[in-house]
């Protein structure tokens, strides 16, 4: 066996050894041990492998794995350009702290810096936004390589996870290969290859103790991207309004306030007094004053070593809360209320016609409380905000909130949640991420609906300041960027179904059926309507 076959098929049973259930590949010639070594884990039924032509899109269906299973995802590529390809999903996995583990092949190091082909500097590639960098040595036949290898990987499975730091996010292991590449006619390797029975290090964590939280100021609780059940229940137990982000997955309960975007703007949200922030709260500016208001005193639950606070305004920082006595006022009572009111007000006026909040509540009812809702960045996920309370799992990739790799995210977390899956994305996410849909015929495919808010460009900047009437002479071209595409040419050319709605009823009728391989709904909008009717939304729960 040659050093760099032996290297593979110990890298990749020690990663199946720590927990690696499924693993994703972009092919190319000196990756091809590593390739190779997980094509037959795949065969024996160890892992799930899947292959993508695209680097970008293979790092982004590695994060909807991750997302979907909670589980460290590896994600293979060639040297050179191929990754670097790597970088955006790398940075989204640092931003929400998810355990992506990158193994770029590379050339020996002799090779660097003589001109060679597909051969540059990878060290480090990524920079600070990787929780542990390490180059594995190029495979040589001698004793001791074997245990270097396996606690090489169990070190890097610790990192990406968090065990020992808390921190949790992506890792690469930079793996220089040299020839012969594929496995052929040679001496056995000088020692064992086998593992133990388990991952090669058991790495254990440490418990911290949660801090005691009272009543006493008038609370809400926040709960941002990944805020998970804790935000929920300590709403619940102090007896206080929780403002739930759609991805949050705390977004359900007596406590959730579905209109809070917009209540936020009335004298109620004025008497706020303490916040309790839970996750990473980025989908409005409404939020992001109320934490960077000077008279509010705002705590940070943190369990990893991360913490948002943009406003720079958090008084502490704490691992967990225990709440040791709960609200007894009728503070929560007067925002259910309020919430009550501005309910049907809001229904109301998304009751007729297409608008992006009522596709958004139209799709979340469809959804089901077995599914699950990838919803893109920008005006998706704003306009799901706005939606009334669904109990559904929702994934959206927050950490840096772009909208790149949307679709392969949604491929991922559908592949993982192994049942009906819907997607809700924009014409820009749709068309930044549609190689995400070319997917080979040797793959694993999902059940995945995925609905298409086409409204031929950057929708939400309408609703910013570059929508105003004074920047209208530039803000087609810069920001509007109309795109006019078929989007059913091109559905045509990857064989995907697609339908064009144009109704509320038509868009119900279209979500009926069962969820079956990959289909696209297109609905469009004129999005010189998203201005008016954000201001609209605003007005009517002030008169509510």
């Amino acid at each position: 066996m040659n050093p760099s076959t032996a290297f593979a098929t110990v890298v990749v049973d020690e990663l199946i050894r720590s927990g690696v259930r499924e693993a994703v590949l972009a092919p190319g010639s000196r990756s091809a041990p590593l390739a190779l070594a997980l094509a037959a884990a795949d065969r024996e039924g160890r892992l799930r492998l899947h292959v993508r032509i695209d680097e970008r899109t293979a790092g982004f269906l590695a994060i909807g794995l991750i997302r979907g299973t909670g589980l460290p995802v590896p994600v293979v590529t060639t040297s050179g350009t191929a990754v670097v390809n790597l970088h955006p999903a790398v940075l989204e996995a640092s931003h929400s702290g998810l355990p992506l583990i990158v193994l770029s092949a590379d050339r020996p190091p002799e090779l660097r810096g003589s001109g060679a082909n597909q051969t540059t500097d990878q060290l480090k590639v990524f920079g600070s936004a990787v929780r542990l960098f390490h180059e594995v040595g190029t495979p040589v036949r001698e004793l001791g390589q074997v245990a270097y290898w396996r606690s090489t990987i169990a070190r890097a499975v610790s990192a990406a996870v968090g065990a020992r730091t808390a921190d949790p996010g992506p890792v690469q292991l930079n793996c220089a290969l040299a020839e012969p590449l594929v496995p052929g006619d040679g001496p056995e390797w000088p020692e064992s290859l086998e593992g133990r029975s388990g991952p090669w290090t058991r790495v254990h964590a440490g418990a911290a103790q949660p801090t005691a939280v009272s009543a006493g100021p008038k609370t809400v609780v926040v709960a941002g991207d990944g805020a998970s059940q804790a935000a929920r229940l300590t709403a619940e137990a102090g007896r206080w309004p929780l403002f739930a982000e759609p991805s949050s997955r705390a977004r359900t309960g007596p406590a959730v306030i579905s209109a809070y975007r917009l209540l936020l703007s009335t004298e109620l949200a004025g008497e706020i007094e303490r916040v309790l922030v839970f996750g990473h709260p980025t989908l409005s500016r409404p939020i992001t004053r109320l934490l960077a208001r000077p008279d509010v005193e705002v705590v940070v639950v943190a369990p990893t070593g991360l913490w948002p606070d943009a406003g720079r305004r958090a008084a502490a920082v704490v691992t967990g809360l225990e709440v040791t006595a709960a609200d007894d006022t009728d503070w929560l009572a007067r925002w259910q209320h309020a919430d009550q009111l501005a309910r049907p007000a809001l229904d109301k006026v998304l009751a007729d016609g297409l608008t992006g909040p009522a596709i958004a509540a139209i799709v979340a009812e469809a959804v089901g409380a077995d599914g699950m809702l990838v919803v893109a960045s920008s005006n998706s996920v704003r306009d799901l905000d706005l939606a009334p309370v669904v109990p559904i799992r929702t994934v959206a990739n927050r950490g840096l909130a772009g909208i790149d790799g949307t679709l392969s995210t949604a491929v991922g977390a559908a592949l993982a949640n192994g049942g009906a899956t819907h997607a809700l994305v924009g014409d820009l996410a749709f068309l930044h991420d549609f190689n995400g849909l070319v997917i080979g015929p040797d793959e694993p495919r999902p059940a995945l609906r995925i609905v298409v808010v086409n409204d031929n460009g950057g929708g939400i900047f309408s609703t910013l300041e570059q929508g105003s009437a004074s920047h209208a002479t530039h803000f087609d071209r810069v920001f509007g960027t109309p795109h006019n595409t078929n989007l059913a040419a091109l559905c045509a050319a990857t064989n995907i179904p697609h339908q064009l709605v144009t109704t509320q009823d038509a868009l119900r009728a279209a979500l009926t059926p069962t969820v079956a391989g990959i289909t696209v709904i297109e609905t469009p909008l004129n999005r010189t309507t998203h201005r008016p009717l954000s201001t609209q939304l605003q007005q009517a729960v002030r008169q509510s």
